[in-house]
């Protein structure tokens, strides 16, 4: 029968109970075998796995490491503080720095090796460009903005005294510079506006009554002052008398005092040297230099080379190396590390029950 009779004597028990009391014995006897090569199994993950964790994973993250590594003499040849030059510099500064997302000229104190002040100062130039703009000299060419017979022509109006002759200018002023009319363009936009859909309608007809407007403001004021003030202005001066003698003298001499004689070869105007114009363009470049050289030291020790994600590359390794693998390492050991403690009383359990299910040859002894 199958199954575990009750009122069954131990010599004649189903095969379904022996072969589960056979087995109780089988994994004891495999329990036995293979034992060892388990513990094996717990006992190396056991040994690397935690020890790497505590000394890599818990003194990075409490940066215990880093003070370690500024230990003089820990590793032998390697040393920060000689590398960088005397100063506080060490890998745990380092590493708080560049988490506040410093520049490395700050971090790794650049500024006790080089001085950006002497290296980048211009004072020791502007002697010798000083010196360099004080030679030059400015010449100025003769200028002539008539020549003699536009003056001629000048000083003969001024002594006639008759005004010059404005009908080709009012004609001039009298002619349209536009070639349509903005009420027609209005007109068109309103016609193509009823032509149009809903969504561009409303936009053609506000475009049309802007161009109505700006016709309106056009008429009112540039009409009236061309009318006014070209016209009746023209107007007035062609209709001056003649004056007399003594008015046509002193516009006679006006118009002599407004146009000199020519310059004679020999009145030429000389070179003349403007110091004080080529100190002022001196100081307008130097001036740009020096606003160029605080941008440049500003971007150097401020901005270029911010060294966060060579903190960000340090935390994304401890999170792979202890937060994933050995993590997962140190739950597997563990999880194995129970199950060869629970081993020793499942052996014993197994053997205490096997008597129970197994087909014993003699009655009477169990």
């Amino acid at each position: 029968p199958l199954g575990l009779e009750v009122a069954a004597p131990p010599t004649e028990r189903g095969c379904l109970s022996n072969a589960g009391g056979n087995f109780f014995m089988a994994g004891v006897g495999f329990s036995f075998l293979f034992s060892w090569l388990l513990m094996l199994v717990v006992l190396v993950p056991f040994v690397v796995g935690g020890n790497i964790y505590m000394l890599f994973c818990q003194s990075l993250h409490n940066q215990q490491l880093f003070e370690l590594l500024d230990t003089p003499g820990l590793i032998p040849g390697f040393n920060l503080s000689q590398v960088l030059g005397e100063g506080s510099t060490n890998i745990s500064e380092l590493y708080r720095q560049c988490r506040d997302n410093a520049a490395l000229w700050q971090a790794l104190h650049l500024d006790q090796r080089v001085s950006l002040d002497e290296l980048l100062n211009i004072s020791q130039y502007t002697a010798k460009i000083s010196a360099a703009f004080e030679k030059v000299n400015i010449t100025l060419s003769p200028i002539s903005l008539l020549n003699q017979s536009q003056k001629d022509l000048l000083l003969e109006a001024s002594q006639l005294g008759q005004p010059p002759n404005f009908t080709h200018s009012l004609a001039q002023l009298d002619q349209d510079m536009t070639h349509g009319s903005l009420q027609d363009l209005a007109a068109e936009l309103e016609l193509l506006a009823e032509k149009a859909g809903m969504g561009a309608e409303q936009d053609l007809k506000d475009e049309a009554g802007e161009l109505r407007e700006l016709d309106r403001e056009m008429n009112a004021s540039l009409s009236g002052l061309m009318v006014s003030g070209g016209g009746a202005g023209l107007a007035e001066g062609s209709r001056l008398p003649q004056g007399s003698g003594p008015a046509r003298g002193g516009l006679g001499s006006a118009g002599a005092s407004a146009c000199p004689t020519p310059l004679a070869p020999a009145q030429r105007v000389p070179s003349l040297p403007a110091p004080q114009e080529t100190l002022a363009f001196l100081q307008q470049l130097l001036g740009f230099f020096e606003t160029y050289i605080a941008w440049a030291k500003s971007s150097l020790t401020r901005e270029v080379g911010r060294c966060k994600p060579v903190a960000r590359t340090v935390d994304s390794v401890e999170a792979v190396a202890c937060d994933y693998i050995l993590d997962s390492v140190n739950t597997f050991w563990f999880s194995l590390g129970w199950c060869t403690f629970l081993l020793l009383p499942s052996i014993v359990l197994a053997v205490r029950l096997a008597k129970f299910y197994r087909r014993m040859d003699i009655a009477d002894v169990y």
